[in-house]
């Protein structure tokens, strides 16, 4: 048995993208306990970086086929046509959030929904409003990820041609952007004005190419990842030592263990610009669970797994529920009841409608044709 079914699907990929899924629906409703059980609490990055380099693989593994197939100009239009895709998926999730917290702020008549989900300037200007959406520049809070990843999918076509005649170059010039958006700060605006994309692109299209050009280096990356003890020890190491750092943000006592020199050395560890330290633990941790995560790996076909890997076969559309059911969520806990088994009923619940939502659509999709390889990162098996 092996980690890939027939057709050459790598099942890693739908098992971390689901499991990715799962980490962001439940960190997404506040007050939450059950977030203690995601990755968040315990390192420096997240669910996104998972996210994003998986995307970039994935891009990789598709375009760079269709590209060597069937030419530059073809690849292109299937890029284009699934950003076009994804950019009407934005939209539509955008008028059907805004509309749920609307609507909920209305009934429990709590205005404080629709300012901490950052939809107020829309009841201000209406108009103004929708064009900035549709311009990608307003955004209610937890929609960030979908935009970022319309933008670095945009600039796939200009990056083909290098990353499959030259993917070092790429990565190079990616590593100088990194560098210099850092340096000198550089972000796309939002609106209301004055404010700036919280996924910055520039910085995190590092990540996405890193995941692009490590894809058409499949015997490098099986040879970067080979066990050795000193690196294994090291990255051991980061992940603890990152671990008590995330903890002592959350937990006061344990907080005040922390030398102040070293805060002031370390802060802010940015999301928005992707600090170095996000960068590090990721590449740290994906080390460790690639030691256990193989493509031979007999776990990845376990039946107790099986829903993780569907839901990130249908991460598009799993990923557009988890939006709705996590402020659903936070709903019931701050309106209804807030208990702790509220708590578990709630993150249950939701999850159990994302499984059922991916095994309705994997068998609808797969109803009387053949399994398909892996799409990028947003989306579903059929397209």
């Amino acid at each position: 048995m092996t980690g890939r079914e027939q057709g050459g699907r790598d099942l890693r990929l739908d098992f971390f993208r689901g499991l990715a899924l799962w980490f962001i629906f439940v960190n997404h409703i506040p007050a939450n306990q059950f977030a203690w059980l995601t990755s968040r609490n315990y390192g420096l990055s997240d669910a996104s970086e998972v996210f994003v380099f998986i995307s970039g693989y994935t891009s990789s593994m598709v375009y760079a086929k269709v590209y060597a197939r069937s030419g530059w100009g073809f690849a292109s239009a299937k890029v284009l046509d699934r950003c076009w895709t994804l950019y009407l998926t934005y939209i539509f999730l955008f008028i059907a959030f805004t509309a749920q917290v609307a609507y909920t702020t209305r009934a429990f008549d709590n205005p404080l929904f629709a300012e901490e989900m950052g939809i107020g300037s829309f009841f201000a200007d209406p108009t103004v409003a929708l064009v900035q959406a549709l311009l990608l520049k307003f955004r209610p809070a937890n929609l960030d990820i979908l935009p970022l990843y319309i933008v670095l999918l945009l600039v796939v076509p200009l990056l083909l041609p290098v990353l499959v005649r030259g993917p070092m170059p790429l990565l190079a010039a990616s590593g100088g952007l990194y560098v210099l958006t850092r340096h000198f700060g550089w972000n796309l605006p939002t609106y209301p004005e004055g404010g700036e994309w919280f996924f910055n692109p520039f910085a995190w299209q590092f990540i996405f190419v890193l995941g692009a050009v490590l894809q058409r280096f499949p015997d490098a990356t099986a040879a970067l990842t080979r066990p050795r003890l000193p690196a294994l020890l090291l990255a051991a190491a980061y992940i603890a030592a990152s671990m008590l750092l995330a903890l002592s943000w959350q937990i006061a006592s344990l907080g005040a263990f922390m030398p102040p020199r070293l805060g002031e050395v370390l802060y802010p560890i940015s999301k928005t610009d992707l600090d170095p330290l996000r960068v590090v633990h990721f590449l740290a941790l994906a080390y460790l669970v690639l030691q256990v995560a193989r493509p031979g790996s007999a776990w990845l076909h376990s039946r107790l797994l099986a829903p993780v890997v569907l839901c990130g076969r249908q991460s598009l559309h799993v990923f557009c529920l988890g939006i709705f059911l996590s402020f659903a969520g936070q709903t019931v806990l701050v309106q209804v009841n807030g208990s702790l088994f509220a708590q578990f009923a709630v993150t249950i619940i939701g999850i159990t409608a994302m499984i059922l939502t991916a095994r309705v659509l994997t068998w609808y999709q797969s109803a009387g044709r053949p399994p398909r390889p892996a799409a990028p990162a947003f989306e579903d098996s059929g397209a």
